[in-house]
């Protein structure tokens, strides 16, 4: 079942790839000078940040379509839940040992990417199917 783009869905979207890509160029780029900073490993945050690239795009292409897969949305949402979880725990797990700045960074991000889980499930929840 498809559901039509609005502008609701459509900014979401965008803006999840503009902050996404933010801190794709930040973590990738700035991964050497960040890492000792927060005490998170450098090869992660540079890894974490290449990793978003792709994400960026598939966001930026489905903003742009006239209509989405139910499915497609989900999909994006899960992705989203699924790098709050890993976020939170390597830390809760202590497969990283970050310093408190760090803690604030990763936790900040999580958060972050918390907030677009829940507006695009909004999204999801509000749309109505498409008329074919």
């Amino acid at each position: 079942m498809t559901i039509p783009m609005n502008s609701f869905l459509k900014n979401t979207l965008l803006l999840d790839a503009v902050v996404s890509g933010a801190a794709a160029v930040l973590m990738a780029a700035g991964a050497s000078l960040l890492g000792p900073f927060l005490n998170l490993p450098v090869s992660l945050l540079f890894w974490a940040g290449i990793v978003l690239l792709p994400w960026v795009a598939l966001l930026v292409v489905l903003s742009r379509r006239q209509s989405l897969s139910r499915m497609v949305l989900l999909d994006v949402v899960l992705v989203n839940v699924a790098w709050v979880l890993a976020s939170i725990g390597i830390v809760a797990f202590g497969y990283v040992e970050p310093n408190m700045l760090g803690v604030a960074f990763v936790v900040a991000q999580a958060l972050a990417v918390a907030f677009f889980a829940v507006l695009q499930y909004a999204a999801l929840r509000q749309a109505r199917p498409a008329m074919a």
